[in-house]
């Protein structure tokens, strides 16, 4: 049996490269949101009030639903966080 080795767990489950991308980003935003929430004190009814989304929408996002969530919907929850979302594009290895 031979072993394959990735560069993250998103290379080793997505079908293509683009969508293992595709779910990092996703994956740092929520994390980035969900720290954000955290460290301002906020409930789960005061995030979703904030954000302009509903509480089970906050209560998905905390579970890591990642499924539930798409790249545009996650960057203007940010912006509405009051974060800043940069973006690096670089070459593949």
């Amino acid at each position: 049996m031979s072993q394959e080795t990735y560069a993250s767990v998103w290379d080793a489950i997505e079908d293509t490269p683009a969508e293992a991308e595709n779910m990092k980003l996703r994956a740092k935003l929520m994390m980035a949101l969900e720290q954000h929430m955290l460290s301002s004190g906020w409930t789960q009814a005061e995030a979703a009030r904030r954000l302009g989304v509903t509480q089970p929408r906050i209560s998905d996002l905390k579970r890591g639903k990642i499924d539930l969530f798409a790249l545009d919907g996650l960057v203007t929850m940010a912006v509405a966080a009051g974060l800043t979302v940069e973006m690096t594009v670089t070459e593949a290895a």
